[in-house]
């Protein structure tokens, strides 16, 4: 993990999110690519906030950064799976507008 988001060709970027010094979220994010756009595209890997600090909107903030910052980076699509039985997550992203697609 180090060498992916730190070394001399980083392969992953990530989001920390912080609360009174101590790390309570994460959202780790890579670079693809659409041949339909001909662009780079942003795929969320993971996007974790600790179960203590989960209502507090800050999942919706992380995940509202990466749109901005695919926006900005002018990619072409932002992605993201979520396994088929991880119903709090999958309740989180529908809360966001975003829809289940089918296998």
């Amino acid at each position: 993990m180090h060498n992916a988001l730190f070394s001399a060709r980083p392969s992953a970027e990530a989001l920390v999110a912080e609360e009174n010094g101590h790390i309570v979220g994460y959202a780790l994010f890579f670079q693809n690519y659409s041949t339909f756009f001909g662009k780079r595209g942003l795929f969320l890997e993971d996007l974790y906030v600790k179960p203590a600090t989960r209502g507090s909107g800050l999942g919706t903030k992380m995940l509202r950064a990466l749109a901005a910052l695919a926006a900005e980076r002018q990619y072409g699509r932002f992605e993201w799976t979520v396994l088929d039985w991880n119903q709090n997550a999958i309740g989180f992203y529908e809360k966001m507008g975003a829809t289940v697609l089918p296998d």
